[in-house]
């Protein structure tokens, strides 16, 4: 029994001895790193990079938002697909068709789109945003409305999220140019 206690006082000093030596290592490392490093504040130097903010009238900074930017399809609309631009149609379809002589649905059909002007399918009550908006439909102004509906016109009633591939706008596109009686020519 002796032996067992004498032991387990082995053991523990041991581990009291370990514990010891651990805390010792870390201070150790604690006061290496800061004769390594500089750990005096100096208050005029600077640690940071400016940066200049242009400042309006009153002051404060302002902060420009980077614009957008969409690319356009023209150089992809010679390898475009129509396979796959039926396949997109299908977002679509839900609320369009593109045969000739359909029906309206939800939104406008779009047989003969591209160069078409905006807003003129008779019996469809267009929003206001997109009927005072003018112009005609070319590829890549589609294209870009197709990338984000509801920003590229705002308070247009088309509720899409969009594509943001400019290869699926393509294709789409391509494939909306293919119902017409006569195709647009190329860009």
């Amino acid at each position: 029994m002796y032996m067992y206690l004498y032991m387990s006082g082995l053991e523990v000093n041991k581990i009291l001895a370990s514990i010891i030596l651990a805390v010792l290592i870390v201070t150790l490392i604690g006061h290496f790193g800061d004769l390594v490093i500089d750990i005096d504040h100096d208050e005029k130097k600077e640690t940071a990079y400016k940066i200049d903010v242009p400042e309006d009238s009153t002051g404060v900074g302002v902060v420009e938002k980077k614009e957008e930017v969409i690319e356009p399809i023209s150089m992809l609309l010679a390898s475009a697909s129509v396979d796959n631009g039926e396949k997109l149609f299908k977002k679509c379809a839900t609320c369009h068709n593109y045969e000739k002589g359909s029906a309206n649905k939800v939104g406008p059909h779009l047989w003969n789109i591209i160069n078409r002007p905006k807003a003129n399918v008779e019996g469809f009550a267009y929003s206001k945003a997109l009927a005072e908006y003018g112009g005609e439909w070319g590829y890549e102004e589609l294209a870009e409305f197709l990338y984000k509906p509801k920003k590229y016109i705002k308070g247009t009633k088309m509720n899409f999220a969009g594509l943001k591939k400019v290869k699926d706008r393509a294709d789409l596109v391509y494939f909306l140019r293919e119902h017409s009686d006569n195709p647009a020519p190329l860009p």
